[in-house]
């Protein structure tokens, strides 16, 4: 694309681009923050515990866990992986077809997230809904769900 074909953002979509980059940051990482000090779990670890809690069986094929969390493959396996060492996850082979994996929570996972639970989700409201509300949480639910319905969105 050449420069006099690109269409700048103006400054306050700057701004917002900006707000965004540096609010979805600093959420993460206080959230992240908050789950770590608390029980010394990633929030990465906590995504997985919560996408297999609910599922069948507590369990998902890696492929598709991965996809779920946005992860790359690499990603994901390492996170499983350190999960499987702790106890709260098993991968077994995929009995449908033999090739696929298949990651289930352990009943030790499931305590685990039962236990964390609580102190998340109130991390959740303190640095997020208790500063922007119940509309705008809706409201920017919304439109992160357009992004994620977009095929031109390139997977991680």
């Amino acid at each position: 694309m050449s420069e006099q074909s690109t269409k700048w953002l103006e400054a306050d979509e700057q701004a917002a681009w900006r707000n965004y980059l540096r609010g979805s940051a600093r959420l993460s990482a206080q959230i992240g923050h908050d789950l770590f000090e608390t029980h010394g779990l990633t929030l990465n670890k906590y995504e997985v515990l919560v996408r297999l809690s609910e599922s069948d069986d507590w369990s998902m094929r890696m492929s598709d866990l991965a996809d779920d969390l946005v992860h790359s493959r690499s990603r994901l396996t390492r996170t499983v992986a350190s999960l499987e060492q702790e106890g709260f996850v098993i991968r077994e082979t995929c009995a449908k077809d033999g090739r696929g994996r298949i990651c289930r929570m352990t009943d030790e996972g499931y305590a685990l997230l039962e236990k964390l639970a609580p102190s998340h989700v109130a991390s959740v409201r303190e640095h997020l809904l208790d500063k922007i509300g119940h509309d705008d949480l809706i409201e920017l639910g919304r439109i992160m769900a357009t992004l994620l319905d977009d095929p031109a969105t390139p997977a991680v």
